[in-house]
């Protein structure tokens, strides 16, 4: 079991900067993707930012640029800092945690809600 703690959320204005931190515990994996999803009212989840035990990033073309994930192994926390939010970036955002194993495994964090509003 991987409990997620999810922290950081809340009310920013438009342009404005926000950090997303989500602490891991419980069983540790040597393979893993984690990430970022986000849900907004009336939409589907969507894959936000993702990072591998590798290294290796992924970030969807509406926050590239803006938004950027990073690890610190030591703390078992993965962040999201949220640079020149907008609007659109209104939504409830979720910690995943998947493990590269036989079978995968996943987990996910409480949510946290981000509203970016003036």
């Amino acid at each position: 079991q991987v409990q997620l703690v999810e922290s950081g959320g809340g009310l920013v204005q438009p342009g404005g900067s926000l950090r997303l931190s989500c602490a891991a515990s419980g069983s540790i994996f040597r393979v893993y993707v984690m990430g970022w999803y986000r849900q907004a009212p009336g939409k589907q989840r969507e894959l936000v930012t993702a990072i591998t035990s590798g290294g290796s990033t992924y970030y969807a073309d509406s926050v590239k640029g803006r938004f950027t994930i990073s690890r610190d192994n030591a703390k078992n926390t993965v962040y999201l800092q949220m640079n020149s939010v907008k609007p659109e970036d209104t939504a409830v955002y979720y910690c995943n945690f998947r493990s590269v194993s036989v079978p995968p495994l996943e987990y996910w964090g409480q949510g946290t809600q981000v509203t970016v509003s003036s």
